[in-house]
């Protein structure tokens, strides 16, 4: 991705590829990071172990990567 790509673009692009994997059980989270290039990228959290859902390489031109992780639990705030 071309790190000319707007937050706003890239927020559109997050609602996108939420409505589409969000619901997925392995799913955990869909987030915005920063990419190699210091351009956004769209981050998808998963359950480590789980089946992998289908996740689009791409959302609207902004890349997207999958990233395996624990388990998600809230924390008591302090």
């Amino acid at each position: 991705m071309a790190p000319e790509h707007d937050l706003a673009a890239v927020l559109r692009a997050q609602h996108r590829l939420l409505a589409a994997v969000g619901d997925h059980p392995d799913v955990n989270g869909v987030g915005i990071a920063r990419g190699e290039d210091g351009g956004y990228v769209l981050q998808v959290n998963v359950r480590l172990g789980g089946a992998r859902c289908d996740v689009p390489s791409e959302v609207d031109g902004v890349p997207v990567r999958v990233q395996a992780i624990g388990p998600v639990r809230k924390r008591p705030v302090a």
